[in-house]
């Protein structure tokens, strides 16, 4: 494979959680094009086993480097917790950026040393949180809550409303009462509603986005490996989902504050993707 500075970012995720993390590239990076794939077709990921998300996520990267991808970022706690290791070890000439949940940030601030965790069930299975935890967060209390629907909630655009406020509530006021004062945001459709986390658990509360680090990264592996682009114009984003096109293109306003091709894919089976058609 031969990777060029004018070669694309590749992004993934189940669905539009990773649009956080697009947005943080492009406030660092903007020159750079990106391709965007969104699994919708499968989402959530959460639930599902992990040698199946593996499967997914082996597909998408093929998909992405066969559109020239320079780099993949799996933005996606999920997949990362799934699939990061398999995925460096089955496409060795590719780097590969994945999310792990903040807690070492999170350990090393806290003055109270009990930290909420919000996450989906898959993430905290997998040997990536485990080992995190382990390595970092000693003599700090963890109070953990998968927040069951919010990824559905917020798929929806519903970033604000009584349902997804609910949530919230029922994952957060548990914590306050145990002097939690800062939450980790381990999933990356959770910063879409920040807002209301701060509502639900006040401003005193630290709310950890990982998404600003995860592009610094992303930015540092560029630059080592002389793949940054020159350019000064503003870099052109695809995106490509395996759900509703249009469902997609409607939400890219709200979420990421701009527009964008959307192209739908199929899924032939859980290992092979049908080349899009435009939406």
């Amino acid at each position: 494979m031969i990777f060029t500075p004018t070669s694309p970012i590749g992004i993934f995720d189940s669905g539009v959680g990773g649009l956080s993390v697009l947005r943080a590239i492009r406030a660092q990076m903007p020159e750079e094009p990106i391709l965007y794939f969104g699994d919708q077709g499968h989402i959530p990921y959460g639930p599902r086993p992990m040698e199946q998300i593996r499967d997914f996520s082996e597909a998408i990267t093929k998909f992405l480097l066969a559109r020239g991808a320079k780099i993949i970022v799996v933005a996606c706690n999920t997949a990362s917790a799934a699939a990061l290791k398999y995925l460096r070890e089955r496409f060795p000439a590719v780097q590969f950026v994945g999310m792990e949940p903040a807690v070492k940030p999170a350990a090393e601030t806290t003055q109270t040393g009990k930290v909420g965790v919000l996450a989906t069930p898959a993430t905290f299975q997998g040997a990536l949180y485990a080992s995190v935890v382990e390595r970092f967060a000693n003599g700090v209390e963890l109070f953990q809550d998968t927040c069951p629907g919010l990824v559905q909630e917020i798929e929806r655009g519903n970033l604000q409303g009584g349902e997804t406020r609910r949530i919230l509530e029922n994952a957060l006021r548990p914590m306050l009462a145990k002097n939690i004062d800062t939450v980790v945001l381990g999933c990356t459709h959770y910063p879409f509603v920040i807002p209301l986390i701060r509502e639900v658990a006040g401003e005193k509360v630290r709310v950890i986005d990982p998404a600003p680090a995860v592009a610094r990264q992303v930015k540092r592996l560029l630059e080592a490996g002389g793949l940054r682009n020159a350019s000064s114009g503003r870099g052109e984003v695809r995106f490509y989902t395996s759900g509703d096109p249009n469902a997609l293109k409607s939400l890219l306003p709200v979420l990421l504050g701009e527009s964008g091709m959307v192209e739908g894919v199929e899924w032939v089976d859980e290992v092979s993707i049908k080349a899009p058609t435009p939406a």
